[in-house]
């Protein structure tokens, strides 16, 4: 792969720019934090998927295992939900499992279109043909993001199906032509798929798609079992400098995954410096109708369920936890000169006990220096 920096060990220390505009986001971290102001909503409306991802943080299977939330209970929620925010500045994402095997979507989005809401839906691909890309659209879909993790043979093996790479590239291309969606392309990268990002790039370049977004994969749900799904050190220093060299062409805006203080590349490898907005601007109900942040914590931090509880009064008053991190100062965070700027990675990588699974700074110190 082509590196920005392939014979140099640079300090992940930010430079004097950098500590500057820090400062100045810890400022507005901070100001968000106080403020709470929930933005997105993720309705996590079914456990259900059509694909056995090796990866996948939920564990998903062909059955829900759980009695998923009707479409009525979902308005109800959106409804008590209403009159304390402007549903113009609430995104709500339908997400799984694979959201498109329900076939009520259609039905809420329409809904929450009538209320005011943008929408928008996290896919496979599998299920998004030109047909069902129409009835999204009539519905009044506002964002789409498509699952792409590699080439065909790659693509197959960790989705566990042999048409899931063609399906989730027919699912592009129809969005590439869809004027009205804002929708992005999202790779989980690991060692079968690493060597290829380039040529993958450029793919998606040449189909004029605007944003891709990067991920590792941390190690929850499925992902735990495969320790062979990790990037080594070194790899995932160097994907900070693949995406680093992707926005410095101007072709396509690559941005980094949500999670991690990242030390000099914060600013280069993502739109916005790092803050976990779990609990802070994210909401989500789970299939259960727990109430939770980000849906990709999978660990026990929910803070109520919408059966017996009202959401805007939980998002109020019981999301305490993600809003003061000093919780979380021990371990290897407690002497930690990035502290201020990270207050202890997401909260998707604290495990039933409050303890970090995975330092994203230690991980590039390492692999700075291999």
């Amino acid at each position: 792969m082509s590196l920005l920096f392939p014979q140099k060990q640079p300090s992940l220390e930010p430079t004097l720019k950098q500590r500057l505009a820090l400062n100045a986001h810890r400022v507005l971290r901070d100001e968000a934090i106080r403020e709470h102001q929930m933005t997105t909503l993720f309705w996590e409306c079914t456990l259900r998927c059509n694909l056995h991802c090796a990866h996948c943080g939920s564990d998903c299977r062909v059955e829900s295992g759980v009695e998923e939330l009707s479409v009525e209970e979902f308005l109800g929620v959106i409804d008590r939900l209403t009159p304390h925010i402007d549903p113009h500045k609430l995104l709500v994402i339908f997400t799984g499992g694979e959201a498109l095997v329900r076939r009520d979507i259609e039905e809420a989005g329409l809904a929450l279109y009538h209320r005011g809401y943008p929408w928008g839906i996290v896919t496979n691909g599998m299920l998004l043909d030109e047909k069902r890309l129409e009835s999204l659209q009539r519905a009044g879909i506002h964002t789409a993001t498509v699952s792409l993790d590699g080439f065909e043979e790659v693509h197959n093996k960790m989705r566990g199906h042999p048409l899931s790479y063609a399906r989730a590239w027919r699912a592009i291309q129809l969005l590439s032509e869809a004027e009205d969606i804002v929708w992005d392309v999202v790779t989980c990268v690991h060692p079968l798929n690493y060597d290829s990002l380039p040529a993958l790039r450029q793919q998606l370049i040449d189909l004029g798609v605007k944003r891709w977004r990067l991920f590792s994969i941390f190690p929850v749900g499925r992902a735990a079992e495969n320790s062979q799904l990790q990037l080594s050190d070194r790899q995932y220093f160097d994907l900070m400098n693949f995406i680093c060299e992707t926005n410095e062409q101007g072709k396509l805006l690559a941005q980094y995954g949500c999670e991690g203080y990242l030390g000099r590349f914060e600013g280069s490898v993502r739109e916005q410096f790092y803050m976990c907005r779990a609990g802070v601007n994210i909401a989500s109900i789970l299939c259960d109708g727990s109430i939770s942040a980000c849906p990709s914590i999978r660990f026990d931090h929910k803070q109520g369920n919408i059966h017996h509880d009202d959401l805007w009064e939980v998002w109020q008053n019981r999301f305490e936890q993600y809003r003061d991190r000093s919780w979380a100062k021990r371990g290897p965070c407690a002497t930690c000169k990035s502290w201020k700027n990270c207050l202890g990675n997401g909260m998707h990588l604290r495990d039933d006990n409050g303890d970090l699974l995975v330092c994203h700074l230690d991980r590039l110190k390492a692999g700075a220096h291999r």
